[in-house]
């Protein structure tokens, strides 16, 4: 039996409450700082405090990858900046998810303080499918993709072309977002319907 002290805050007969530990828990040290310095060496800017997780892949056109401070890349991300002319920035205390991946051919900017959890998948580009050619020979389409700050993506994630995530939105695990998120709205579904508000 624990003691008093010992038992751990109770805030409903089912549920706990604790301090995330997503940015806290990561390991640093000699390793961890070629690692990163060997990644960074490549993009367009990088703030400071920035950590980077073993098996991230910056790919491309490194040159026109932006990050702010403090950024968290998780084990397996992967970013490619797919065209000589796209772009991908990222905000200040942003955490990119394990196996998450971003392809940015036109451009895909992700705000401040936004948590992407593992294996989301963003893209800004759209195959065209006309009838009567082969897919991979037709000509590809690329809108913006903006994600606003404090978002929160659930794990298998998805966001297309075009689409606009307002700041404090929440997208429930394995949304596929194919239109626009208002601010503080909480998205689920594929494709994401807004089943609420933060409150």
């Amino acid at each position: 039996m624990m003691s008093s002290e010992m038992q751990p805050p109770q805030h409903g007969p089912d549920e706990r409450r604790f301090q995330s530990r997503v940015r806290t828990a990561a390991s640093g040290g000699l390793w961890h700082d070629m690692r990163r310095w060997w990644q960074l060496r490549r993009v367009g800017s990088a703030g400071c405090g920035i950590h980077m997780d073993s098996g991230v892949h910056l790919m491309r056109y490194t040159r026109h990858m932006h990050f702010g401070d403090n950024v968290f890349f998780k084990q397996g991300a992967r970013l490619c900046v797919a065209q000589p002319q796209g772009e991908l920035r990222i905000g200040s205390n942003t955490t990119i998810g394990y196996h998450t991946t971003i392809f940015a051919s036109y451009s895909v900017v992700i705000g401040a303080d936004c948590l992407i959890a593992p294996f989301c998948y963003l893209v800004d580009a759209d195959h065209g499918i006309a009838a009567g050619s082969r897919i991979n020979t037709q000509d590809m389409t690329a809108r913006p993709v903006v994600v606003g700050d404090d978002v929160w993506l659930g794990a298998r994630v998805t966001v297309v072309s075009g689409v606009r995530i307002g700041t404090g939105a929440v997208a429930g695990a394995g949304s596929v977002i194919t239109a626009d998120v208002p601010a503080g709205a909480i998205v689920a579904g594929a494709p994401a319907r807004i089943v609420g508000y933060r409150k």
